[in-house]
């Protein structure tokens, strides 16, 4: 059987990849940048085509194509794909999500949805699950130290643990036993518009339990909770999580990860080992030795021009996520001088965003989260902005509207040259943002630091 991916180093797709190869299938992809990702697969077997995307890069024997959900309706791959889908063809063109709900519904699938959390908590569940000889597949958006690196891991058991994205509706595709709700916040306005449709996808998601099925939900989260009260009857079992548990403050002692939000999503993880009937003992063994996933206070030591300083890499780039990253660590680094260098992800959603990235930037300074914080060019995301909101926001507009000394503008160019001017050594450094901003202080291979 021979499969086709376009967008094969996407963090979803490649992971997708990666399950039909060990299945035995013949894979192949494409993609527009050559990444750690791509490079991976390769050595992997799998053939892949760099650079622009083209119909011939689709083999004429091919049995599926599936395709990242950033891919455009006219990519030329795409076309020649559907030209394939023929009456009587068992040929199918799948998107991401399409191809991940069919493995859902071959599985006893655990989801987690949520704003904040799904990366870390997805990660927190299958690693217990696969620690106590649940031997589960794992699909989850970052890469994981205890998976090699991987964004995947081959189980061969009848248990999958995903992360469910919400980004247009993705996760309807979806049909788990147990779902893990961490979190609502308003996100993705570009697509939903406000809170109310953006909680409707969630409901409708959930809804997707069947009656002998558990929605683990955050009982601190007001909009979870509005949201699981807004229907008397749901058909299934909700099972609450909440930071006042005794066992918070455990998980808060043996985690290696700060946090009061990631003793959260460990609380979520706990509770759903629970009710597979793994012990507590396990869980908490498990969960202690939890390294944390890719650019997800990500921290490691680096040494420029003969100074020393602690790097953390944070992929955080709603307003809740940049407070919750920088009261972690200054809760970490109590007595440390602390840099942020924060990148802005998509003008279109800083626009939508943009008071509430104004408010915490404002509150993060003021109560000394960190001593500095520099805001670089707002990341363009290819295939999702608007020329509307390029004219209505910017770094330096941002910067206007936080209205702090602490607080200013800095070209991402710029920053590497600025800290080997200023840097005295000992500082802690966030990089932070969902886009690029990472590479500034890694090389190509985005593993080894500068």
């Amino acid at each position: 059987m021979k499969i086709h991916f376009i967008g094969i180093g996407g963090i979803g797709v490649s992971a997708l990849a990666k399950h039909y190869l060990g299945k035995g299938w013949q894979v192949s992809g494409s993609d527009l940048h050559s990444s750690d990702m791509t490079e991976t697969l390769e050595r992997s077997g799998v053939k892949i085509a760099i650079g622009e995307h083209r119909a011939e890069n689709i083999p004429a024997d091919i049995d599926k194509t599936v395709y990242s959900p950033a891919v455009q309706e006219n990519n030329p791959e795409l076309e020649k794909a559907r030209t394939f889908q023929v009456p009587g063809s068992k040929f199918q063109v799948l998107s991401y999500p399409q191809a991940l709900g069919e493995l859902t519904k071959d599985h006893f699938t655990i989801a987690v949805c949520g704003t904040h959390g799904k990366s870390t908590t997805t990660s927190m569940i299958g690693l217990v699950l696969a620690g106590s000889e649940f031997d589960p597949t794992i699909v989850v958006g970052t890469k994981l130290k205890e998976l090699d690196g991987s964004n995947y891991r081959a189980g061969k058991s009848r248990y999958l643990v995903i992360e469910a994205c919400e980004h247009k509706a993705s996760f309807l595709n979806y049909w788990p036993k147990i779902t893990v709700l961490t979190s609502l916040e308003a996100d993705h306005l570009d697509h939903y518009k406000n809170l109310k449709n953006y909680a409707k996808a969630f409901k409708d998601f959930i809804s997707h339990l069947p009656e002998d099925g558990y929605l683990v939900a955050n009982k601190d989260d007001k909009n979870v909770q509005k949201l699981l009260n807004s229907k008397k009857n749901w058909g299934f079992k909700i099972v609450n999580y909440s930071l006042k548990q005794a066992e918070a403050k455990k998980l808060k002692k043996i985690l290696k990860i700060p946090g009061e939000h990631n003793v959260s999503n460990a609380l979520a993880a706990l509770t759903a080992a629970r009710l597979l009937d793994i012990p507590d003992k396990n869980s908490f063994q498990i969960l202690s030795r939890y390294q944390g996933s890719w650019r997800r206070f990500e921290q490691q030591e680096i040494e420029m021009k003969n100074k020393k300083f602690v790097l953390i890499d944070d992929y955080g780039h709603h307003p809740t996520e940049i407070k919750a990253t920088l009261k972690a660590a200054r809760e970490k680094f109590p007595k440390k001088e602390i840099w942020c260098f924060f990148q802005p992800h998509q003008y279109q959603r800083t626009n939508l965003l943009f008071k509430d990235f104004a408010k915490t930037l404002k509150e993060a300074a003021a109560k000394k989260w960190a001593d500095r914080i520099f805001i670089t060019d707002i990341y363009d995301v290819p295939g999702r902005e608007d020329e509307a909101s390029k004219k209505k926001v910017s770094a330096e507009k941002l910067v206007s509207a936080v209205k702090n000394k602490k607080v200013s503008y800095l070209a991402k160019t710029e920053i590497l040259s600025f800290l080997e001017e200023n840097l005295k050594g000992k500082e802690v450094v966030l990089a932070m943002g969902a886009g690029d901003i990472y590479q500034v202080f890694h090389r190509k291979d985005c593993s080894k630091p500068i």
